[in-house]
């Protein structure tokens, strides 16, 4: 349906402008659904399923916890809060760093490594089927594509 609103708006942006703004309604569409289906049928976030992805291919399972806020994205607040979350759920746990008594690690469980390896699955048939739908879609097909290397 011809928007008038919304195309004037639109022409009115550069290209790189309206390139990003379908990248980013893109992103917006897909975490939605991941992190739908992450939860409903896992009890798990988007973010700390992330998180678990890190630390279960990084090096014995750990990483400083502001290597893991900048791999996921988080502030350093929020990727405490999720720490202690994962923790509590036995996922993770806490270790001091021996070099540096102030570096805190974030060490993946067994438990942990189990969590991750049953949503694996899941993260990587949402994300392909959303990927799939949104190529459908004019306004998105582009992004997909170069996302996929298309």
């Amino acid at each position: 349906m011809y928007d008038p609103v919304k195309n004037t708006r639109e022409a009115a942006m550069s290209a790189d402008e309206q390139s990003w703004t379908r990248v980013l309604a893109l992103h917006g569409r897909i975490e939605q659904e991941l992190a739908k289906a992450l939860h409903r049928r896992h009890g798990l976030g988007l973010s700390e399923y992330r998180a678990l992805a890190k630390l279960a291919v990084s090096t014995e399972g750990e990483l400083r916890m502001q290597e893991l806020a900048e791999a996921i994205g988080l502030n350093q607040s929020s990727v405490s809060r999720m720490v202690a979350r994962l923790e509590d759920a036995g996922l993770t746990v806490r270790d001091i760093c021996a070099d540096d008594r102030r570096g805190v690690y974030s060490v993946i469980t067994p438990e942990g490594r189990k969590r991750h390896a049953e949503t694996e699955p899941t993260y990587r048939d949402v994300l392909a089927i959303a990927l799939d739908k949104a190529s459908g879609d004019p306004e998105l097909s582009t992004a997909v594509s170069a996302i996929r290397g298309a």
